[in-house]
């Protein structure tokens, strides 16, 4: 339940951001919301991080599919368990869709987020979803790998 609760909080928190870009900012105008906590600059990439295969970011959307598919297929082997890896799996998928939905309707995906005053990178919601996950993921099957062989270890 929780993977889901995650996926669906980080597909809406991102789509509901970015349409609120979309309606209140022009291309490439720089703002700040939150009392100047955070930079924005509205810009669409037509490719993958970096604006990388620019043009042809709808050879991306089956990708996302693919990735979900390969998720709730893990989960119902029973692979994917434990509340970290649901939350990191439901971060990286709601990513996966929050971008994929911006490709398949607009064929570009609505990055808006400076990340910090002297770097170039712009992000969204979804994106930073996909890492944190990755992250997450990383870091529950590698802290859960050392504790099977502590406890495998434990009972030689």
């Amino acid at each position: 339940m929780i993977f889901y609760l995650v996926a669906a909080i980080v597909l809406a928190a991102d789509q509901l951001s970015k349409w609120w870009v979309r309606s209140h900012l022009e291309m490439g105008v720089a703002s700040t919301v939150w009392g100047g906590l955070v930079h924005v600059l509205r810009l669409e990439n037509t490719g993958a991080t970096g604006n990388t295969f620019a043009g042809y970011g709808r050879w991306f959307v089956p990708i996302a599919i693919l990735i979900l598919a390969v998720v709730l297929y893990y989960r119902s082997k029973g692979k994917l368990r434990g509340a970290w890896m649901e939350v990191g799996t439901g971060l990286f998928v709601g990513g996966a869709l929050g971008n994929a939905v911006d490709r398949a309707v607009f064929n570009a995906v609505t990055d808006f987020i400076k990340a910090s005053k002297g770097h170039d990178a712009i992000m969204n919601i979804a994106d930073i979803g996909l890492n944190a996950g990755v992250i997450v993921i990383l870091l529950s099957t590698l802290f859960f790998r050392r504790k099977r062989a502590e406890a495998a270890q434990t009972a030689e």
